[in-house]
């Protein structure tokens, strides 16, 4: 009986396969998002404030940033969770894959959570000098916006700091 329920613990694994494979049609729905925005910033280039511009692409930046963070959780969460990933003799491998344990899936994800909220603060801080009469736009907002942003990075870096206390513990 033991035996069977290791068997089935071990094995259940592949149920993550899906969720993986789900998280490749979030990134295909991205990269459409990313060319809408493109087509409507090339159909207004010319007409369009620096600022607007700026904020354009911005938004693009964004757009890429959580797009590799899905891949990167994707194919290390896959390789890491449920079986290596066999890409085949021709085709080119990832230098980082393999090579990415759950710790530094982690370390890479807090990172990137916090690059794509600085630049979602510096979208706001845009659009408000920009667009946003000042009594449209609350002070109250921005202090959360920054307030949530601090704590991104602090809760990175107290998770760089615990991994790296629980490495030298090792």
């Amino acid at each position: 009986m033991e035996k069977l329920i290791e068997k089935t613990l071990y094995r259940s694994r592949w149920v993550l396969a899906p969720i993986y494979l789900g998280l490749s049609l979030a990134v295909v729905a991205l990269a459409i998002k990313f060319f809408q925005e493109v087509f409507h910033l090339l159909g207004h280039v010319f007409t369009a404030t620096e600022s607007d511009l700026i904020l354009t692409i911005l938004t693009l930046i964004d757009i890429a940033m959580v797009g590799g963070l899905l891949i990167m959780v994707m194919m290390s969460g896959y390789e890491n969770f449920v079986s290596q990933l066999d890409v085949g003799d021709g085709e080119e491998k990832l230098g980082w894959l393999g090579k990415m344990d759950s710790a530094s899936l982690k370390a890479k994800i807090a990172a990137s959570i916090v690059a794509i909220s600085s630049i979602h603060l510096l979208k706001q801080f845009m659009a408000i000098n920009v667009n946003t009469p000042k009594e449209q736009f609350p002070n109250e907002a921005l202090f959360w916006y920054v307030v949530i942003h601090l704590t991104f990075v602090f809760s990175a870096f107290l998770m760089g700091y615990l991994d790296t206390k629980v490495a030298k513990s090792h």
